[in-house]
């Protein structure tokens, strides 16, 4: 198996995650886990939309429940709307505080 396949079932194997998430992930740059928790979902999900690949908040959303091993509909709505936040704050190039 290849550095690829690896990579592919280690996201797969995150709570959210499909093959077209894992791609879209990749194409970014994340690879496993670890990238993802070190870029953190907001950079992660501003830097697909900037790729111009459309996703929906749902896309964000499922990139902190893969990190926390949550459904993204299980997210406490305080936090979802800490995200879309920070999210906004980033894409329009203001410094945003990171989630504790």
């Amino acid at each position: 198996m290849n550095n690829v396949n690896l990579a592919h079932s280690e996201l797969l194997e995150l709570k959210n995650l499909g093959m077209a998430s894992v791609n879209i992930l990749q194409a970014i740059g994340i690879n496993t886990y670890e990238d993802l928790a070190e870029m953190g979902p907001v950079r992660a999900y501003c830097k697909i939309k900037s790729r111009g690949i459309h996703v929906s908040k749902v896309m964000l959303y499922a990139l902190q429940g893969a990190l926390m091993d949550v459904h993204w509909n299980d997210l406490p709505q305080d936090l979802k709307a800490r995200l879309v936040k920070e999210a906004e704050h980033l894409e329009r190039g203001e410094v945003a505080h990171t989630l504790a």
